[in-house]
C-alpha cells in the first residue's frame, strides 16, 4: 500500500515483518506532523499580526478623519458671525481700560483685567474747568470698578503728583484694596488719607525699583524713572499673554538731583525679551529735542541769589517738586539765607520729604513764617504756592495785599519757577502785573531758565520706543492732538500703524500675543467734588450755576388762599444779580404788575394747580423780561398758602 505525504513519500510492504522499519516509519510520520503543526501556527500568527496592522491603520485613519472634521467645524465656527457660543479651547484676553487720562490732562487711572483679576494703575484727579462753577475737584467715575470690586487685587502707583494720587481717598471710601507705592509716594498718600480719616484702614505696601511681586495672574516689576518728583517709577506687568510696560510720567535726566538715573538697562532687557505693549507719556510730544536736566535750574538759582544783595527772595513753584525745592534750599544755604514755607500743600510735602530724607538741609535753615520779621530782607527766602495764579494760593494773596504774614514791597524779588499750565496764562499774567505795580522785581520762565519740564520731549520718546521694541503701542497722558502726534513718532520708529491704538476713556482694548482690538465701552465719566459733596453736583446744577452767574435770578413771591385759590398777597419781586433795584424801580414795578395780571388770568381760567401756575408764570415772565432787557435771568415763582377762613373765625371769637 502506498501512502503519500506532501513532504515525504514512503513505501510500505505489508508482508515484511521487520519491526524496526515500522518503528522508524512511525517516527518519521510523527516528525512530519509536528512540522506541519508548527508551519500552520506560524501562518496563523502571521495572519493575526497582519490583521492587527490593518486594524491599527484603520483606527489611525479614522482618528485623522475625525480631527480633520473637527478642524473644519472649528474653522467654520470661527468664520461664523455667531459669537454667542465661544470655543471651549479659547483663552481669556487681557483687557486694558483707561477710566481717565486720555484726551485730557490729569485724572489718570488705568485698569488691567485678565479673567478674574484686576490691577489698577494710578488714581488721580483733575481740576475744574472754567464752566464748572463752585466745583473743587474732578475725580474719575469708579462705577466699573465698584461692579468688579471682588476682582481687584491691588493698586500700583507710579508717582506722587495729584493727577496720579489725588482720587485715592475717594476710591478707598468705596473699595479698600492694597496700594503699592515707593516710599515718598506712599508718604504723600498717607498724608492725604489723614485728611479723610482713612489712615487706619488703608493698606499701603512700600515698593522699590527692581522689586517684583504678584497680584493674581499679574507679575508686577518696578522700574526706576526720572520725573519732576522723586521716587517716580514705571511698571512692567507680566500677564498670561505677554509683557506690558507703562512708563508713567517720565523724562530722561542723566544728571538727576538724587543721583539715581533712569534704569535704561532694564528697559533694554525687556525689549530684548519681547514687550507686547508699551503705554507711554505723551505730555511733551509737541516739543522737539530733549528736556533739560533739573540741575540746570540750580545753576540759574545760584546766579540769581549771588546777584541779589539787598532783597528778599520769594520763589513760587509746584508744591510737589521736591527736587526744585532742594535746589532752592541749596542756594539759600550757600548764600546764607533762612528759608520759610507758605502754603498748606507746600508744608505737607516738605514735611514728608524731610522725614523720609528726600530733602536735606542744616537743621537751622528753616524758620517759622511768624519769625521772618526778625531777619533783614537779604537774609530770607520764602518758598510759596501760587505759581499758576490760583486765586487762593499764597502768591496771589500777596499780590493783592491780602496775605496776613507777608507784605510785598520794593525790596522783594519774586521768581516764578514754573511754566503756565494751558488755560492759566491769564491768571498768571494778572499776578505778575499786580506784583510789578507794587514795585517788586519779577523773574519768570521767559526771562531766565528758572524752570524745566518733567516730561519727555520727542527724542526721549523715541528712545523709549527703541529700548522696549513693543509689538503694540498706546500713547497715554495727553489731549487728542498729543496722542495723535505720538502715534506718528511711533510710526517713524517702525511700529505698524495697525498696531498703534488711539484709545479713549472707557474704551476696552482687548489684546493677546496674536491680535489686539478696541472692543466695547465701560462707564468712564467724571464725578464732581464740591465741598464735602461727592457726585451730588451734576449737569443740571452746573447749568443753573452758569445761568445765575451770567444773568442773575428773579423771585416772584405771592400768596394764594388755600380753599379758593384766590390771590391774597403779592406778588413781590426780589432780584439778585439781575439789576440794581434802586436804579431800576420802574422795571421791577412793570414785572410785578405783569405777574399780577398773569395770576388773575389763570384764576379766571380756573387754573388752580400750583405746578401749572408756576410753569405759566415762569414762561410768560421769561419772554416779558427778555423783551424789556435782552437778558435771561432765572425766574423762580414761590407760592405760599394762606388759610383766610381760619383768620375770620379767630376774629369772630375775639369779638
Amino acid at each position: 500500500m502506498d501512502k503519500k505525504s506532501k513532504d515525504t513519500v514512503l513505501t510500505y510492504d505489508e508482508n515484511s515483518n521487520n519491526k524496526e522499519i515500522v518503528k522508524d516509519l512511525k517516527r518519521k510520520i510523527n516528525k512530519t506532523i509536528d512540522v506541519k503543526i508548527d508551519a500552520n501556527s506560524i501562518r496563523r500568527s502571521t495572519k493575526r499580526i497582519e490583521k492587527s496592522r490593518e486594524d491599527a491603520s484603520y483606527t489611525s485613519d479614522k482618528l485623522t478623519n475625525k480631527n480633520h472634521t473637527r478642524k473644519k467645524i472649528n474653522e467654520k465656527g470661527n468664520n461664523s458671525n455667531n459669537n454667542n457660543v465661544p470655543s471651549i479651547f479659547s483663552k481669556d484676553k487681557l483687557k486694558i481700560i483707561a477710566l481717565g487720562g486720555l484726551e485730557e490732562i490729569g485724572k489718570n487711572i488705568t485698569v488691567f483685567e485678565y479673567g478674574n483679576d484686576i490691577v489698577v494703575l494710578d488714581c488721580g484727579l483733575g481740576f475744574p474747568e472754567d464752566d464748572m462753577l463752585g466745583v473743587d475737584l474732578v475725580i474719575p467715575d469708579f462705577t466699573y470698578l465698584e461692579k468688579n470690586a471682588n476682582k481687584i487685587r491691588g493698586m500700583i502707583i507710579t508717582h506722587g503728583h495729584e493727577d496720579h494720587i489725588g482720587s485715592i481717598p475717594y476710591f478707598l471710601k468705596k473699595i479698600n484694596v492694597p496700594i503699592y507705592a515707593t516710599p515718598l509716594t506712599a508718604g504723600l498718600i498717607k498724608a492725604k488719607l489723614e485728611e479723610h480719616n482713612l489712615q487706619d484702614t488703608a493698606k499701603i505696601k512700600i515698593i522699590h525699583p527692581r522689586d517684583t511681586f504678584n497680584l493674581g495672574k499679574f507679575k508686577i516689576e518696578v522700574i526706576r524713572t526720572t520725573h519732576s518728583i522723586a521716587d517716580s517709577v514705571a511698571f512692567a506687568i507680566t500677564t498670561p499673554v505677554g509683557v506690558v510696560v507703562h512708563t508713567g510720567d517720565f523724562k530722561v535726566d542723566y544728571t538727576p538731583i538724587d543721583g539715581q538715573p533712569m534704569d535704561f538697562q532694564r528697559f533694554a532687557e525687556l525689549g530684548e525679551k519681547g514687550v507686547l505693549l508699551l503705554m507711554a507719556d505723551s505730555t511733551n510730544v509737541d516739543r522737539p529735542g530733549y528736556t533739560m536736566s533739573e540741575k540746570s535750574v540750580g545753576a540759574e538759582f545760584d546766579k540769581i541769589f549771588m546777584n541779589c544783595h539787598k532783597k528778599r527772595i520769594i520763589v513760587a513753584t509746584f508744591a510737589s517738586n521736591i527736587h526744585r525745592m532742594q535746589q532752592i534750599v541749596n542756594s539759600a544755604v550757600k548764600f546764607g539765607r533762612k528759608v520759610s514755607i507758605i502754603g498748606r500743600s507746600m508744608e505737607r510735602v516738605m514735611n514728608v520729604a524731610r522725614e523720609l530724607g528726600y530733602l536735606t538741609a542744616p537743621e537751622d535753615t528753616f524758620i517759622d513764617i511768624d519769625k521772618i520779621g526778625l531777619y533783614n530782607p537779604e537774609q530770607l527766602v520764602i518758598i510759596t504756592t501760587g505759581s499758576q495764579g490760583e486765586p487762593m494760593a499764597g502768591l496771589s494773596r500777596m499780590s493783592q495785599g491780602e496775605h496776613r504774614k507777608v507784605t510785598i514791597t520794593e525790596d522783594d524779588l519774586i521768581i516764578l519757577s514754573s511754566s503756565p499750565i494751558p488755560g492759566n496764562e491769564k491768571s498768571i499774567g494778572k499776578v505778575i502785573d499786580s506784583l510789578q505795580k507794587i514795585g517788586a522785581e519779577v523773574i519768570y520762565n521767559q526771562l531766565a531758565d528758572v524752570h524745566v519740564s518733567g516730561h519727555a520731549c520727542q527724542e526721549e520718546l523715541k528712545l523709549m520706543l527703541c529700548l522696549t521694541k513693543p509689538k503694540y503701542f498706546v500713547p497715554v497722558h495727553g489731549e487728542y492732538r498729543f496722542l495723535r502726534h505720538h502715534k506718528e513718532i511711533a510710526k517713524e520708529i517702525g511700529i505698524k500703524s495697525e498696531n498703534i491704538f488711539l484709545s479713549q476713556n472707557g474704551k476696552v482694548l482687548e489684546i493677546d500675543n496674536k491680535s489686539a482690538r478696541l472692543a466695547g465701552q465701560v462707564p468712564s465719566g467724571i464725578v464732581l467734588v464740591d465741598g464735602l459733596g461727592v457726585g451730588d453736583v451734576g449737569n443740571i446744577v452746573l447749568r443753573d450755576r452758569q445761568l445765575l452767574s451770567e444773568n442773575g435770578i428773579v423771585l416772584v413771591v405771592f400768596s394764594l388762599e388755600s380753599k379758593t385759590g384766590k390771590l391774597v398777597g403779592g406778588p413781590d419781586i426780589i432780584t439778585r444779580g439781575f439789576v440794581y433795584v434802586r436804579e431800576a424801580e420802574d422795571l421791577v414795578d412793570e414785572i410785578r404788575e405783569y405777574a399780577r395780571t398773569l395770576i388773575q388770568k389763570l384764576q379766571e381760567s380756573h387754573v388752580y394747580e400750583w405746578t401749572q401756575i408756576k410753569s405759566e408764570i415762569r414762561e410768560e415772565l421769561c419772554d416779558f423780561v427778555y423783551k424789556k432787557t435782552k437778558r435771561n435771568p432765572m425766574i423762580l415763582p414761590i407760592i405760599t398758602e394762606v388759610n383766610t377762613s381760619h383768620e375770620r373765625i379767630v376774629k369772630k371769637t375775639d369779638k
